[in-house]
Protein backbone atom coordinates (compact mmCIF):
# COMPACT_ATOMS: atom_id res chain seq x y z
CA UNK A 1 0.00 0.00 0.00
CA UNK A 2 1.31 3.56 -0.71
CA UNK A 3 0.44 6.15 1.35
CA UNK A 4 0.57 8.67 -1.39
CA UNK A 5 -2.10 7.09 -3.67
CA UNK A 6 -4.76 7.75 -3.11
CA UNK A 7 -18.86 -10.33 0.55
CA UNK A 8 -16.50 -13.95 0.63
CA UNK A 9 -17.93 -17.21 0.83
CA UNK A 10 -18.60 -16.29 4.24
CA UNK A 11 -22.19 -14.56 3.56
CA UNK A 12 -23.43 -17.81 1.86
CA UNK A 13 -23.58 -19.57 -1.28
CA UNK A 14 -26.44 -17.33 -2.73
CA UNK A 15 -25.26 -14.32 -1.08
CA UNK A 16 -22.14 -14.70 -2.58
CA UNK A 17 -23.35 -15.50 -6.23
CA UNK A 18 -25.64 -12.63 -6.26
CA UNK A 19 -23.02 -9.97 -5.56
CA UNK A 20 -20.91 -11.53 -7.60
CA UNK A 21 -23.44 -11.06 -10.51
CA UNK A 22 -23.85 -7.92 -9.57
CA UNK A 23 -20.53 -7.63 -10.81
CA UNK A 24 -20.78 -8.44 -14.26
CA UNK A 25 -22.43 -7.30 -17.28
CA UNK A 26 -21.97 -10.20 -19.68
CA UNK A 27 -22.95 -10.01 -23.34
CA UNK A 28 -23.14 -13.26 -25.38
CA UNK A 29 -19.82 -12.53 -27.34
CA UNK A 30 -17.97 -12.29 -23.89
CA UNK A 31 -19.46 -15.25 -23.28
CA UNK A 32 -17.72 -16.80 -25.95
CA UNK A 33 -14.52 -14.99 -25.83
CA UNK A 34 -14.37 -16.24 -22.29
CA UNK A 35 -15.08 -20.09 -23.09
CA UNK A 36 -12.68 -19.75 -25.92
CA UNK A 37 -9.81 -18.60 -23.60
CA UNK A 38 -10.32 -20.58 -20.73
CA UNK A 39 -10.25 -23.87 -23.01
CA UNK A 40 -6.99 -21.81 -24.33
CA UNK A 41 -5.37 -21.55 -21.09
CA UNK A 42 -6.01 -25.83 -20.07
CA UNK A 43 -6.58 -24.72 -17.02
CA UNK A 44 -7.27 -28.01 -14.64
CA UNK A 45 -9.68 -28.27 -12.16
CA UNK A 46 -8.39 -29.88 -8.78
CA UNK A 47 -11.07 -31.58 -6.40
CA UNK A 48 -10.44 -29.86 -2.89
CA UNK A 49 -9.45 -32.19 -0.01
CA UNK A 50 -10.11 -31.45 3.23
CA UNK A 51 -5.77 -32.19 4.65
CA UNK A 52 -4.69 -31.63 8.14
CA UNK A 53 -1.46 -29.18 7.66
CA UNK A 54 0.88 -29.72 10.48
CA UNK A 55 3.16 -26.63 9.78
CA UNK A 56 6.96 -26.95 11.45
CA UNK A 57 9.74 -24.82 12.03
CA UNK A 58 11.19 -26.23 8.96
CA UNK A 59 7.94 -26.10 6.70
CA UNK A 60 8.90 -25.19 3.37
CA UNK A 61 6.15 -23.33 0.85
CA UNK A 62 6.73 -27.13 -1.49
CA UNK A 63 5.36 -28.92 1.40
CA UNK A 64 2.68 -26.67 2.01
CA UNK A 65 1.53 -27.05 -1.42
CA UNK A 66 1.65 -30.65 -1.95
CA UNK A 67 -1.29 -31.07 0.95
CA UNK A 68 -3.79 -30.15 -1.80
CA UNK A 69 -5.55 -26.78 -2.53
CA UNK A 70 -7.02 -26.53 1.15
CA UNK A 71 -5.36 -24.98 4.42
CA UNK A 72 -8.74 -25.90 6.02
CA UNK A 73 -7.68 -28.88 8.32
CA UNK A 74 -4.52 -26.33 9.88
CA UNK A 75 -5.73 -27.61 13.26
CA UNK A 76 -8.15 -30.32 12.10
CA UNK A 77 -10.92 -29.67 13.98
CA UNK A 78 -11.09 -26.35 16.18
CA UNK A 79 -9.86 -27.06 19.50
CA UNK A 80 -12.34 -27.97 22.20
CA UNK A 81 -11.91 -25.59 25.53
CA UNK A 82 -12.19 -26.19 29.03
CA UNK A 83 -14.07 -23.44 29.66
CA UNK A 84 -17.04 -21.79 27.81
CA UNK A 85 -17.94 -18.47 28.78
CA UNK A 86 -20.11 -15.59 27.71
CA UNK A 87 -19.10 -11.97 27.63
CA UNK A 88 -22.65 -11.50 29.95
CA UNK A 89 -21.00 -13.46 32.37
CA UNK A 90 -19.28 -10.42 32.59
CA UNK A 91 -21.22 -7.64 32.43
CA UNK A 92 -21.73 -7.22 29.00
CA UNK A 93 -24.19 -5.21 27.40
CA UNK A 94 -25.33 -5.99 23.77
CA UNK A 95 -27.37 -3.26 23.39
CA UNK A 96 -25.64 -0.67 20.87
CA UNK A 97 -25.01 1.69 23.24
CA UNK A 98 -22.98 0.42 26.88
CA UNK A 99 -19.38 0.22 26.52
CA UNK A 100 -18.31 -3.15 27.22
CA UNK A 101 -14.45 -2.34 27.42
CA UNK A 102 -14.20 -3.55 30.89
CA UNK A 103 -16.40 -6.82 30.06
CA UNK A 104 -13.61 -7.99 27.40
CA UNK A 105 -11.08 -6.83 29.27
CA UNK A 106 -12.24 -8.61 32.62
CA UNK A 107 -12.95 -11.74 30.70
CA UNK A 108 -9.67 -11.92 28.71
CA UNK A 109 -7.69 -11.35 32.40
CA UNK A 110 -10.16 -14.02 33.75
CA UNK A 111 -9.30 -16.91 31.28
CA UNK A 112 -5.74 -16.85 31.63
CA UNK A 113 -6.27 -18.86 34.12
CA UNK A 114 -6.92 -21.84 31.97
CA UNK A 115 -4.24 -21.25 29.37
CA UNK A 116 -2.27 -24.07 30.71
CA UNK A 117 -5.18 -26.42 31.73
CA UNK A 118 -7.69 -26.86 27.90
CA UNK A 119 -7.85 -23.05 27.34
CA UNK A 120 -11.02 -21.02 27.17
CA UNK A 121 -13.46 -19.91 24.52
CA UNK A 122 -15.31 -16.28 25.45
CA UNK A 123 -18.41 -16.33 23.39
CA UNK A 124 -20.23 -13.02 22.10
CA UNK A 125 -24.06 -13.46 21.64
CA UNK A 126 -25.96 -12.18 19.61
CA UNK A 127 -26.23 -8.13 20.56
CA UNK A 128 -24.38 -4.95 19.12
CA UNK A 129 -21.16 -5.14 21.96
CA UNK A 130 -19.80 -1.90 22.47
CA UNK A 131 -16.13 -1.98 23.23
CA UNK A 132 -12.44 -0.59 23.10
CA UNK A 133 -8.96 -2.31 22.58
CA UNK A 134 -9.01 -5.54 24.35
CA UNK A 135 -5.83 -7.88 24.42
CA UNK A 136 -6.28 -11.59 23.41
CA UNK A 137 -4.52 -14.89 25.54
CA UNK A 138 -3.10 -17.92 24.38
CA UNK A 139 -4.73 -20.94 24.26
CA UNK A 140 -7.78 -19.30 23.39
CA UNK A 141 -11.18 -19.13 21.27
CA UNK A 142 -13.21 -15.84 20.57
CA UNK A 143 -16.33 -17.24 18.95
CA UNK A 144 -19.07 -14.56 17.77
CA UNK A 145 -22.41 -16.01 17.20
CA UNK A 146 -25.18 -15.26 14.64
CA UNK A 147 -26.08 -11.72 14.73
CA UNK A 148 -23.42 -11.13 16.91
CA UNK A 149 -21.53 -7.70 16.32
CA UNK A 150 -18.67 -5.99 18.09
CA UNK A 151 -18.48 -2.63 17.90
CA UNK A 152 -15.15 -0.19 18.00
CA UNK A 153 -15.66 2.16 20.51
CA UNK A 154 -15.88 5.94 19.11
CA UNK A 155 -13.75 6.78 21.47
CA UNK A 156 -10.15 7.27 20.70
CA UNK A 157 -8.61 6.92 24.14
CA UNK A 158 -10.17 3.40 24.52
CA UNK A 159 -7.54 3.17 21.67
CA UNK A 160 -4.83 3.01 23.73
CA UNK A 161 -1.27 4.63 22.12
CA UNK A 162 1.80 1.43 22.12
CA UNK A 163 5.17 1.70 21.10
CA UNK A 164 5.79 1.42 17.45
CA UNK A 165 7.04 -1.78 15.52
CA UNK A 166 10.73 -2.17 15.54
CA UNK A 167 10.74 -2.81 11.64
CA UNK A 168 9.28 0.17 10.78
CA UNK A 169 10.87 2.56 13.75
CA UNK A 170 7.52 5.05 14.54
CA UNK A 171 4.21 4.91 13.35
CA UNK A 172 3.22 4.04 9.76
CA UNK A 173 1.07 7.68 9.48
CA UNK A 174 2.95 9.56 11.84
CA UNK A 175 5.87 10.16 14.24
CA UNK A 176 5.74 7.88 17.72
CA UNK A 177 3.42 5.57 18.58
CA UNK A 178 0.31 4.16 17.34
CA UNK A 179 -2.92 3.74 18.30
CA UNK A 180 -3.17 -0.21 19.48
CA UNK A 181 -5.71 -2.39 17.33
CA UNK A 182 -9.13 -3.05 18.32
CA UNK A 183 -8.41 -6.67 19.07
CA UNK A 184 -4.65 -7.46 19.93
CA UNK A 185 -2.49 -9.83 20.79
CA UNK A 186 1.47 -10.57 21.37
CA UNK A 187 3.50 -13.47 21.99
CA UNK A 188 0.39 -15.70 21.85
CA UNK A 189 0.09 -19.64 20.76
CA UNK A 190 -2.88 -21.50 19.76
CA UNK A 191 -5.72 -18.63 19.04
CA UNK A 192 -8.53 -18.68 17.26
CA UNK A 193 -11.08 -15.99 16.21
CA UNK A 194 -13.68 -17.36 14.65
CA UNK A 195 -17.87 -17.95 14.99
CA UNK A 196 -21.30 -18.30 13.02
CA UNK A 197 -20.67 -15.21 10.81
CA UNK A 198 -20.66 -12.80 13.63
CA UNK A 199 -19.24 -9.15 12.61
CA UNK A 200 -16.76 -7.09 13.88
CA UNK A 201 -17.13 -3.63 12.81
CA UNK A 202 -14.35 -0.96 13.81
CA UNK A 203 -16.38 1.53 12.62
CA UNK A 204 -13.32 3.52 11.20
CA UNK A 205 -15.36 6.56 10.15
CA UNK A 206 -14.19 8.70 12.49
CA UNK A 207 -10.55 7.65 12.17
CA UNK A 208 -11.16 8.16 8.55
CA UNK A 209 -11.95 11.83 9.22
CA UNK A 210 -8.88 12.35 10.99
CA UNK A 211 -7.14 11.30 8.33
CA UNK A 212 -8.63 13.30 5.49
CA UNK A 213 -9.04 16.59 8.21
CA UNK A 214 -4.99 16.09 8.70
CA UNK A 215 -5.72 16.17 12.41
CA UNK A 216 -4.71 12.87 13.16
CA UNK A 217 -2.03 12.69 15.91
CA UNK A 218 -1.15 9.02 15.61
CA UNK A 219 -1.12 6.04 13.60
CA UNK A 220 -5.05 4.62 13.08
CA UNK A 221 -5.02 1.34 14.43
CA UNK A 222 -5.51 -2.35 12.78
CA UNK A 223 -8.89 -3.73 13.66
CA UNK A 224 -6.92 -7.08 14.44
CA UNK A 225 -3.10 -7.27 15.35
CA UNK A 226 -1.66 -10.43 16.82
CA UNK A 227 2.67 -9.99 17.17
CA UNK A 228 4.63 -12.35 17.81
CA UNK A 229 2.11 -15.28 17.97
CA UNK A 230 2.00 -19.13 16.19
CA UNK A 231 -0.78 -21.32 15.47
CA UNK A 232 -3.68 -18.73 14.37
CA UNK A 233 -6.82 -19.24 12.87
CA UNK A 234 -9.02 -16.06 11.71
CA UNK A 235 -12.34 -17.80 9.75
CA UNK A 236 -16.30 -17.39 9.31
CA UNK A 237 -17.09 -13.84 10.07
CA UNK A 238 -17.53 -10.52 8.72
CA UNK A 239 -14.89 -7.42 9.27
CA UNK A 240 -16.25 -3.88 8.74
CA UNK A 241 -14.70 -0.50 8.45
CA UNK A 242 -11.69 -1.04 9.94
CA UNK A 243 -9.82 2.33 10.71
CA UNK A 244 -6.89 1.11 9.00
CA UNK A 245 -5.32 -1.95 7.64
CA UNK A 246 -7.89 -4.67 8.92
CA UNK A 247 -5.91 -7.60 9.84
CA UNK A 248 -2.30 -7.51 10.14
CA UNK A 249 -0.32 -11.04 11.95
CA UNK A 250 3.06 -9.53 12.19
CA UNK A 251 6.14 -11.67 13.34
CA UNK A 252 3.94 -14.27 13.50
CA UNK A 253 4.25 -18.27 12.53
CA UNK A 254 1.74 -20.85 11.45
CA UNK A 255 -1.54 -18.92 10.63
CA UNK A 256 -4.10 -19.66 8.36
CA UNK A 257 -7.12 -16.86 7.41
CA UNK A 258 -10.25 -18.37 5.62
CA UNK A 259 -13.42 -17.54 4.67
CA UNK A 260 -13.97 -13.85 5.60
CA UNK A 261 -15.47 -11.50 4.46
CA UNK A 262 -13.93 -8.02 4.65
CA UNK A 263 -15.99 -4.89 3.86
CA UNK A 264 -15.08 -1.22 3.67
CA UNK A 265 -16.02 1.77 1.92
CA UNK A 266 -14.19 2.09 -1.57
CA UNK A 267 -12.74 5.43 -0.68
CA UNK A 268 -11.36 4.58 3.02
CA UNK A 269 -8.10 5.55 3.14
CA UNK A 270 -5.78 2.80 4.09
CA UNK A 271 -8.22 0.05 4.44
CA UNK A 272 -5.98 -2.89 3.34
CA UNK A 273 -7.72 -6.36 3.73
CA UNK A 274 -5.25 -8.89 5.11
CA UNK A 275 -1.23 -7.48 5.46
CA UNK A 276 0.88 -10.59 6.64
CA UNK A 277 4.26 -9.10 7.65
CA UNK A 278 7.04 -10.05 8.34
CA UNK A 279 5.49 -13.81 9.22
CA UNK A 280 5.86 -16.77 7.92
CA UNK A 281 3.74 -20.01 6.95
CA UNK A 282 0.62 -17.91 5.54
CA UNK A 283 -2.62 -19.18 4.12
CA UNK A 284 -4.92 -17.12 3.25
CA UNK A 285 -8.05 -18.55 1.05
CA UNK A 286 -11.62 -18.45 0.27
CA UNK A 287 -11.59 -14.76 0.87
CA UNK A 288 -14.27 -11.69 -0.17
CA UNK A 289 -12.55 -8.42 0.28
CA UNK A 290 -14.13 -5.02 -0.90
CA UNK A 291 -11.46 -2.03 0.25
CA UNK A 292 -9.75 1.37 -0.15
CA UNK A 293 -6.69 -0.30 -0.72
CA UNK A 294 -4.89 -3.37 -1.35
CA UNK A 295 -6.68 -6.47 -1.00
CA UNK A 296 -4.15 -8.49 0.50
CA UNK A 297 -0.26 -6.75 0.69
CA UNK A 298 2.48 -9.05 1.63
CA UNK A 299 5.22 -6.95 4.14
CA UNK A 300 8.21 -6.83 5.70
CA UNK A 301 9.44 -3.80 7.11
CA UNK A 302 9.75 -0.10 6.32
CA UNK A 303 13.89 0.79 4.77
CA UNK A 304 16.37 0.59 7.47
CA UNK A 305 14.27 -0.51 10.00
CA UNK A 306 13.03 -3.58 8.41
CA UNK A 307 16.67 -4.14 7.42
CA UNK A 308 18.10 -4.26 10.65
CA UNK A 309 15.27 -6.33 11.80
CA UNK A 310 15.50 -9.14 8.64
CA UNK A 311 12.61 -10.29 9.30
CA UNK A 312 11.19 -12.14 5.97
CA UNK A 313 7.10 -12.99 5.28
CA UNK A 314 8.00 -16.03 3.50
CA UNK A 315 5.57 -19.59 2.62
CA UNK A 316 2.60 -18.13 2.29
CA UNK A 317 -0.26 -18.72 -0.04
CA UNK A 318 -2.86 -16.44 -1.02
CA UNK A 319 -5.72 -18.05 -3.44
CA UNK A 320 -9.49 -18.27 -4.47
CA UNK A 321 -9.58 -14.40 -3.01
CA UNK A 322 -12.13 -12.17 -5.02
CA UNK A 323 -13.38 -8.26 -4.95
CA UNK A 324 -12.69 -5.24 -5.53
CA UNK A 325 -10.59 -2.19 -4.73
CA UNK A 326 -10.41 1.30 -7.20
CA UNK A 327 -7.23 2.62 -6.37
CA UNK A 328 -4.86 0.23 -5.44
CA UNK A 329 -4.60 -4.28 -6.39
CA UNK A 330 -6.16 -7.27 -5.44
CA UNK A 331 -2.25 -8.47 -4.31
CA UNK A 332 0.45 -6.66 -3.81
CA UNK A 333 3.87 -6.94 -2.06
CA UNK A 334 5.25 -4.02 -0.48
CA UNK A 335 6.38 -1.54 -0.83
CA UNK A 336 7.47 -1.88 2.50
CA UNK A 337 9.13 -4.93 1.99
CA UNK A 338 12.96 -4.42 3.64
CA UNK A 339 12.85 -7.25 5.05
CA UNK A 340 12.88 -9.63 2.46
CA UNK A 341 9.65 -11.44 0.73
CA UNK A 342 10.35 -14.74 -0.81
CA UNK A 343 8.32 -18.28 -1.51
CA UNK A 344 4.95 -16.60 -2.40
CA UNK A 345 2.08 -18.79 -4.46
CA UNK A 346 -0.75 -16.39 -5.62
CA UNK A 347 -3.68 -18.92 -7.52
CA UNK A 348 -7.30 -18.26 -8.40
CA UNK A 349 -7.04 -14.84 -7.99
CA UNK A 350 -10.43 -12.33 -9.40
CA UNK A 351 -10.27 -9.01 -9.11
CA UNK A 352 -12.61 -6.40 -11.00
CA UNK A 353 -12.88 -2.44 -11.06
CA UNK A 354 -9.26 -2.32 -10.10
CA UNK A 355 -6.12 -0.01 -10.34
CA UNK A 356 -4.15 -3.20 -10.59
CA UNK A 357 -4.27 -7.28 -10.67
CA UNK A 358 -1.24 -8.37 -9.06
CA UNK A 359 1.63 -4.93 -8.24
CA UNK A 360 4.95 -5.86 -6.53
CA UNK A 361 5.67 -2.21 -5.13
CA UNK A 362 9.47 -1.18 -4.09
CA UNK A 363 11.93 1.83 -4.29
CA UNK A 364 15.10 3.09 -3.32
CA UNK A 365 15.78 2.66 0.52
CA UNK A 366 13.93 -0.31 0.59
CA UNK A 367 16.77 -3.24 0.32
CA UNK A 368 15.62 -6.59 0.68
CA UNK A 369 14.33 -8.56 -1.65
CA UNK A 370 11.65 -10.36 -3.38
CA UNK A 371 12.42 -13.61 -4.78
CA UNK A 372 10.73 -16.73 -5.87
CA UNK A 373 7.01 -15.57 -6.19
CA UNK A 374 4.57 -17.60 -8.28
CA UNK A 375 1.32 -15.78 -9.51
CA UNK A 376 -1.37 -18.30 -11.68
CA UNK A 377 -5.12 -18.00 -12.62
CA UNK A 378 -5.75 -14.84 -12.37
CA UNK A 379 -9.22 -13.34 -13.88
CA UNK A 380 -9.72 -9.65 -13.73
CA UNK A 381 -12.57 -7.07 -15.56
CA UNK A 382 -12.13 -3.96 -15.88
CA UNK A 383 -8.90 -3.79 -13.97
CA UNK A 384 -6.99 -0.24 -15.09
CA UNK A 385 -3.55 -1.99 -15.47
CA UNK A 386 -3.64 -6.17 -14.94
CA UNK A 387 0.25 -6.26 -13.78
CA UNK A 388 2.08 -3.56 -12.22
CA UNK A 389 5.78 -3.59 -10.98
CA UNK A 390 6.37 -0.09 -9.83
CA UNK A 391 9.26 2.00 -7.83
CA UNK A 392 9.43 5.11 -6.81
CA UNK A 393 6.68 5.74 -3.91
CA UNK A 394 9.47 8.17 -2.42
CA UNK A 395 7.84 7.17 1.04
CA UNK A 396 10.19 6.96 3.92
CA UNK A 397 10.14 6.55 7.89
CA UNK A 398 13.15 9.88 8.27
CA UNK A 399 16.15 11.41 6.40
CA UNK A 400 18.59 8.22 7.91
CA UNK A 401 17.01 6.12 4.93
CA UNK A 402 20.08 4.91 2.84
CA UNK A 403 19.43 5.50 -1.05
CA UNK A 404 22.01 2.99 -1.94
CA UNK A 405 19.88 0.29 -0.14
CA UNK A 406 18.43 -1.00 -3.66
CA UNK A 407 16.16 -4.43 -3.68
CA UNK A 408 16.61 -7.60 -5.33
CA UNK A 409 13.85 -8.74 -7.05
CA UNK A 410 14.09 -11.96 -9.00
CA UNK A 411 12.12 -14.81 -9.90
CA UNK A 412 8.69 -14.15 -10.37
CA UNK A 413 6.63 -16.50 -12.81
CA UNK A 414 2.95 -15.13 -13.78
CA UNK A 415 1.07 -17.58 -16.08
CA UNK A 416 -2.63 -18.51 -16.92
CA UNK A 417 -4.10 -14.74 -16.82
CA UNK A 418 -7.21 -13.79 -18.49
CA UNK A 419 -7.89 -9.97 -17.98
CA UNK A 420 -11.24 -8.26 -19.65
CA UNK A 421 -11.67 -4.26 -20.96
CA UNK A 422 -8.23 -3.27 -19.23
CA UNK A 423 -7.56 0.21 -19.46
CA UNK A 424 -3.58 -0.19 -20.01
CA UNK A 425 -0.85 -3.48 -21.28
CA UNK A 426 1.32 -4.08 -18.16
CA UNK A 427 3.58 -1.93 -16.71
CA UNK A 428 7.01 -3.01 -15.26
CA UNK A 429 9.50 -0.37 -13.89
CA UNK A 430 12.29 -1.84 -12.39
CA UNK A 431 15.12 0.28 -10.40
CA UNK A 432 18.24 1.49 -12.24
CA UNK A 433 20.55 0.31 -10.07
CA UNK A 434 19.03 -3.10 -9.50
CA UNK A 435 17.22 -3.99 -12.52
CA UNK A 436 14.51 -6.66 -11.94
CA UNK A 437 15.75 -10.44 -13.53
CA UNK A 438 14.05 -13.59 -13.94
CA UNK A 439 10.13 -12.12 -14.14
CA UNK A 440 8.49 -14.92 -16.41
CA UNK A 441 5.62 -14.79 -18.29
CA UNK A 442 2.71 -17.67 -19.99
CA UNK A 443 -0.39 -18.11 -21.51
CA UNK A 444 -1.40 -14.13 -20.79
CA UNK A 445 -4.60 -12.86 -22.74
CA UNK A 446 -5.17 -8.97 -22.24
CA UNK A 447 -8.79 -8.57 -23.71
CA UNK A 448 -10.15 -5.26 -24.77
CA UNK A 449 -7.35 -2.77 -23.68
CA UNK A 450 -7.45 0.38 -26.17
CA UNK A 451 -5.78 3.49 -24.39
CA UNK A 452 -2.56 1.82 -24.32
CA UNK A 453 -1.97 -1.26 -25.51
CA UNK A 454 1.80 -1.15 -25.43
CA UNK A 455 3.72 -2.48 -22.69
CA UNK A 456 5.62 -0.17 -20.73
CA UNK A 457 9.06 -1.72 -19.25
CA UNK A 458 12.23 -0.49 -17.86
CA UNK A 459 15.22 -2.56 -15.70
CA UNK A 460 13.32 -5.72 -16.17
CA UNK A 461 14.83 -8.67 -17.98
CA UNK A 462 13.07 -12.18 -18.36
CA UNK A 463 11.39 -14.49 -20.66
CA UNK A 464 7.66 -14.65 -22.38
CA UNK A 465 5.42 -17.00 -23.99
CA UNK A 466 2.23 -16.53 -25.58
CA UNK A 467 1.30 -13.77 -24.36
CA UNK A 468 -1.32 -11.27 -26.10
CA UNK A 469 -0.99 -8.50 -26.63
CA UNK A 470 2.95 -8.79 -27.21
CA UNK A 471 5.35 -8.30 -24.66
CA UNK A 472 7.86 -5.65 -24.35
CA UNK A 473 11.79 -6.33 -25.90
CA UNK A 474 12.61 -7.13 -22.67
CA UNK A 475 10.83 -10.62 -21.92
CA UNK A 476 11.45 -11.65 -25.51
CA UNK A 477 15.26 -12.38 -24.68
CA UNK A 478 16.83 -15.61 -26.22
CA UNK A 479 16.90 -17.09 -22.74
CA UNK A 480 15.82 -20.93 -21.80
CA UNK A 481 11.69 -21.09 -20.34
CA UNK A 482 13.51 -23.96 -18.07
CA UNK A 483 14.15 -21.21 -16.12
CA UNK A 484 10.98 -20.45 -15.16
CA UNK A 485 8.35 -22.55 -13.38
CA UNK A 486 4.97 -22.51 -14.14
CA UNK A 487 1.84 -23.48 -12.66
Amino acid sequence: MDFDEKPSFALGGNAMMAKLSRSFSWSPLLILITLLALVSFQITSKAVYPVKIAFTSSTSKDDIMADSRTCVGFFGELPERKAVLSIRDFGGVGDGKTSNTEAFRKAMRYVQRFGESGGAQLNVPEGRWVTGSFNLTSNFTLFLEEGAVILGSQDPKEWPIIEPLPSYGRGRERLGGRHISLIHGDGLTNVVITGNNGTIDGQGKMWWELWWNRTLEHTRGHLVELMNSQDILISNLTFLNSPFWTIHPIYCSNLVVKDMTILAPLNAPNTDGIDPDSSTNVCIEDCYIESGDDLVAVKSGWDQYGIKMARPSSNIIIRRVSGTTPTCSGVGIGSEMSGGVHNVTIEDLHVWDSAAGVRIKTDKGRGGYIANITISNITMERVKIPIRFSSGSNDHPDERWDPKAVPVVKGVSISNVLSFNSTKAPVLQGIEDAPFDGICMKNIRLLGVVSSPSWRCEFVSGFADDVFPAPCPQLQMDISSSRCSYS
